[in-house]
């Protein structure tokens, strides 16, 4: 076995590709619908370099390496989470602020109890950094305590049950899912045959529903042809309307307007079709779908978008992106013209764009190195917290002039997986050596007590102050759970419980990026102690 780990050990990038491809392939082995997921990764890294230690071989991924997959990481998730994470900070600035505090609490409880079991700070820095299962926050806590070796180990010791402490939390806040109060709406389509004598307008019907529903095509009068609905459209008596949006704001719009026709304009296809198209083509990424004017430019309009796997209603201020997918309805003759006009390609879904990319990167390891004045000393935010706050801006921005700034959901997914696995296999080859120390030494009893209290923490805060406070439902509240720990493998175990039910990922969603921010942070300030 030695000759093996002399040639990895002369091959740092073979090294780095076995660790990712065995460790995704046992990442991928679930018990009882649960597995490590990423994390196999940093295991199989520490068990691998730990082994060659033993024949005095050192296996180790150089540090650019892991710099550079984190910094892919934090810059991806920052791209896809922009939008959502600006508007949540409107809608929900409670229970984001509420998250904050139960992380900070969590390291105040850390350093207590850390102090009692007689552990360095660098080592609870990483211990905490594993309980909350979060990669930057041990980047960040390596950087500020100059140590690369302690908090990695406080960070292996604890990360598992970081996980599956959370998982068990999850299992809980899952239990009365079926009594939440804040199911989501199913879109339906429906016609509705217009018996109202007041002539209301299309717009002023749609502002009156909040924008939750969506007029996509009008006929006027039995001979008339069917058209898609404009705005200033004004629904007259025996009109024909199909209106899309959440089963109950279609009932009431129905009741206002008349009732529910046997007709389905939405089957005719001689005047109008419908077609999904990809976004792919730059000039429609970034705008506002009221900006693109497509009723004027096509005759066009969109009623759903596809973001991911999730559908939602398409409002004149909904930002697209490219790999969108969009609902179009369009005169037949112009349905052609619209999908080229999109581009409708399937590179709207991998193109990484790399201009974004490159400079997106830069400017965000620039950040990191800027001095804080802090108290009596600095502060720098390291490329972590840098990448993740330039991609949430340019994620946010959706485009500068001509330059779309954003990257396609799916590729930005792809990138920020592989940034991930780089990173995790260079974290875990840097301690495997030293955590045979720990082990020996029978510290890890008391590196594993100080995670369990840590996950305990945050698993039971978030459970009270969400439920009790905020009156969150039991399915929301996985997600939220699986944000806070900013961990994939809660959110998809949460998926897996509920049938991808909508609101798992609209609660991880909601506060993965403060979340992600909260912990680089704390992750820094325990290092630095």
């Amino acid at each position: 076995m030695s000759e093996v780990f002399v040639l990895l050990a002369e091959q740092p990038v073979l090294l780095l590709f076995v660790v990712i491809g065995i460790g995704s392939a046992v990442g991928h082995i679930r018990v009882r619908g649960v597995g490590l997921s990423a994390a196999a990764v940093l295991f199989l890294a520490i068990a691998l370099s730990a082994w060659a230690a033993s024949y005095g071989i050192e296996l180790e991924i150089t540090e650019v390496l892991g710099t550079f997959g984190l910094a892919l990481f934090t810059f991806c998730v920052g791209l896809v989470s922009g939008a959502t994470f600006f508007s949540s900070l409107r809608r929900s600035l409670g229970p984001i602020l509420a998250v904050a505090g139960v992380l900070v609490t969590s390291a105040v409880v850390a350093v207590g109890v850390g102090a009692l079991l007689g552990l360095s700070s660098p080592v609870v820095a990483g211990a905490w950094a594993g309980a909350v299962t979060n990669t930057p926050a041990l980047a960040a806590a390596r950087d500020a305590a100059g140590d690369a070796s302690s908090p990695t180990i406080g960070y292996a010791v604890t990360y598992l049950f970081g996980v599956v402490g959370m998982l068990v939390a999850v299992s809980a806040a899952l239990r009365s899912r079926f009594d939440d109060k804040d199911t989501p709406p199913t879109l339906v389509t429906r016609t509705v045959r217009v018996e109202a004598t007041d002539g209301p307008r299309v717009q002023d019907l749609e502002e009156m529903h909040g924008d939750r529903i969506k007029f996509s095509r009008v006929r006027h009068g039995e001979q008339s042809p069917i058209r898609t609905a404009d705005a200033t459209d004004r629904l007259l008596l025996d009109d024909l309307v199909t209106v899309v949006g959440p089963s109950d704001d279609v009932e009431a719009v129905t009741r206002e307007l008349g009732h529910a026709s046997s007709h389905r304009l939405e089957a005719d296809r001689l005047y109008l079709d419908m077609r999904r198209v990809t976004v792919s083509a730059e000039r429609a990424a970034g705008h506002t779908i009221g900006e693109l004017d497509l009723l004027h430019r096509f005759g066009a309009t969109i009623s759903r978008v596809r973001r991911g796997d999730v559908d939602v209603v398409a409002t004149d201020d909904f930002q697209l992106q490219l790999g969108d997918r969009v609902r179009v309805i369009a005169p037949r003759e112009r349905m052609r013209e619209v999908s080229t006009w999109f581009g409708d390609s399937s590179r709207g879904l991998s193109d990484i764009t790399p201009v974004v990319l490159g400079v997106g990167m830069a400017l965000g390891i620039l950040l990191g190195t800027w001095a804080i004045p802090v108290g009596g000393g600095v502060l720098k935010l390291g490329s972590a917290a840098g990448t993740l706050l330039v991609g949430l801006v340019l994620g946010r921005v959706g485009r500068i002039g001509p330059v779309v700034t954003a990257m396609p959901y799916t590729a930005a997914q792809a990138v920020a997986e592989l940034g991930l696995l780089v990173f995790l296999a260079q974290a875990g080859s840097r301690a495997g050596a030293q955590i045979g120390d720990a082990f020996t030494s029978g510290e890890w009893l008391r590196i594993l007590a100080l995670g369990v209290v840590v996950t305990s923490v945050v698993a039971g805060g978030l459970y009270v102050v969400m439920r009790r406070v905020f009156a969150v439902g039991g399915t929301r509240l996985s997600g939220i759970m699986g944000g806070v720990q900013t961990q994939p493998a809660v959110l998809a175990f949460a998926n897996a419980r509920t049938g991808y039910d909508a609101r798992v990922a609209l609660g991880y969603a909601l506060v993965y990026p403060a979340a992600m921010i909260v912990k680089i942070v704390l992750g820094r300030v325990l290092g630095g102690l």
